[in-house]
């Protein structure tokens, strides 16, 4: 039978379905490379350039033929006949074709957008032409010489504006109106006429200087707006990486803990067994064991074992608490009770050290709804550690009472060599030990602050470490007021200076 895996195990410890964010971030970083590659001049740049062009037509697609309807207007006031109003109908025909070019820039390859855009100005300039070399018998031709030049010059002026971004727009479009402005429009040989074609060749290249100026600011503005996208899209694609390196290292961390979360049973079962076999063996419950060198081995492997209990203990449950699987059983206690019993509990091995808790509780303390084995641990915990590094004939204090703002604390205040300002952000972390604590001679494994803090947090209270280097350490853990299901007497309330 063929062997089938099974996905129940990875589901738990991470789902493997759930979507990777390494398409987002492959993608952010191709856009942020093309933006990188993009500079005034390229081929990016006379895209954009192109989009402008059109934008700027669809936006002032009624302007020309204004202008055009205007003069039109004006031709019949002055005498003018029809050909005035075929000429207004085919220049907008010209001006529409124009705008539909516009409309479908974005259709069609860079190149044939720039040649369809000049042969639509060409068009527009030949309607311009036809009314430059336009004749009427019944006007005044100096009057008529006068508009067609003036109304050419505005021409111009709106085109120079509105195609500014199409280098080469404005001649294509004026070349030739003004070349048959010249020929036929006007008299070369009246002083008027001289005039009117002089200001209209010199208008030309004004005009092509004023649309290169506004290029060049469109052009900087571009380069600006680019360089902002690219630094935008860098901080993206950094983002995107620190987002997938932070879900990766989430996932690791959730199937650490949730691994070793479900071992419980797995560890202490073998553990118990070499406990109580090693203990059987080192008390001769069997029988006398002949060798005295056997007896001690056996002694050494319950105390061992022991240990390596405590530290699996420890272990799993900094890992429950992390995993969120950490359950409060959550009933009714007198906080000074239980510390109580703590500092008995350690009384023993406070006297081997030839240390002496000394004990300051504050008295009508009301109860505290919490779960009296962990704060059994937080007690303990803190405790031990005041005892392994405080110095031989210290004392230890400890402090039970009220918060300022009506919780309750535990202080565990030691005379040992204290912890550096920058080591206690160490200290607070799984695993981390002072420069003090790895070169004592009763090293630990650094998770019993983290519990502390794990016990707490889901208590809804705060840890602080208060330390001096060679004046010694203060931990408190505060539970906050929501814990404390008595009111306290007024009276004692007052009496009692809060911290």
């Amino acid at each position: 039978m063929p062997l089938q895996r099974s996905n129940t195990a990875d589901k738990i410890i991470v789902d493997r379905r759930k979507r990777h964010r390494n398409s987002d971030v492959a993608r952010a970083v191709r856009k942020t490379r093309d933006q990188l590659a993009q500079q005034p001049g390229g081929l990016a740049f006379d895209r954009e350039l192109l989009k402008l062009h059109a934008r700027s037509i669809r936006a002032n697609a009624a302007t020309l033929p204004l202008l055009i309807v205007i003069f039109a207007c004006i031709g019949l006031l002055l005498g003018a006949d029809d050909a005035i109003l075929k000429w207004s109908l085919v220049a907008m025909m010209g001006y529409a074709g124009l705008a539909l070019l516009a409309r479908r820039a974005d259709e069609a390859a860079p190149a044939a957008i720039r040649r369809n855009f000049f042969i639509g100005h060409f068009v527009t300039g030949l309607a311009w032409a036809y009314l430059a070399a336009m004749t009427c018998a019944a006007c005044e031709p100096g009057l008529l010489a006068i508009v067609k030049g003036a109304f050419l010059l505005i021409a111009m002026a709106a085109t120079a504006i509105v195609a500014s971004s199409l280098r080469g727009a404005l001649a294509a479009t004026f070349v030739v109106p003004v070349a048959a402005y010249a020929a036929f429009g006007v008299k070369l040989s009246e002083p008027l006429g001289m005039v009117m074609v002089a200001l209209l060749v010199t208008a030309l290249p004004f005009f092509s200087l004023v649309a290169g100026i506004k290029k060049r600011s469109a052009l900087l503005l571009m380069a600006a707006r680019s360089e902002m996208d690219a630094l935008i899209a860098e901080l993206e694609t950094a983002k995107s990486m620190s987002d997938e390196a932070r879900r990766r290292a989430e996932d690791a961390n959730l199937a650490k803990s949730r691994f070793l979360a479900t071992m419980s049973h797995e560890l202490r079962t073998p553990l118990n067994a070499i406990l109580g076999f090693s203990e059987v063996m080192a008390g001769e419950v069997l029988g006398p064991i002949n060798s005295p060198t056997y007896r001690e081995y056996s002694r050494d492997i319950h105390q061992s074992g022991q240990h390596l209990l405590d530290l699996i203990n420890e272990i799993l449950d900094l890992s429950r608490i992390e995993a969120g699987r950490y359950q409060l059983n959550e009933e009714p206690l007198m906080l000074l009770q239980v510390v109580e019993d703590c500092c008995h509990m350690m009384e023993l091995k406070a006297r081997n050290k030839d240390l002496k808790i000394v004990e300051q509780f504050e008295p009508s303390l009301p109860r505290l709804l919490g779960d009296e084995r962990a704060i059994r641990q937080i007690t303990l915990n803190l405790l031990s550690n005041a005892i392994k590094f405080s110095p031989t004939g210290s004392e230890i204090r400890v402090r039970v009472g009220w918060t300022a703002g009506g919780g309750q604390y535990i202080s565990v205040k030691d005379k040992g060599p204290g912890i550096p300002a920058d080591e206690i952000p160490v200290v607070l972390s799984a695993f981390g030990q002072g420069s003090i604590a790895i070169k004592s001679a009763e090293q630990g494994t650094g998770l019993g602050l983290p519990i502390v803090q794990g016990l707490l947090a889901l208590h809804g209270g705060e840890f602080e470490l208060r330390s001096k280097l060679r004046e010694g350490t203060e931990a408190i853990a505060v539970f906050p007021p929501a814990r404390v299901i008595d009111d306290l007497p007024s009276l004692a309330r007052s009496a009692a200076g809060g911290r």
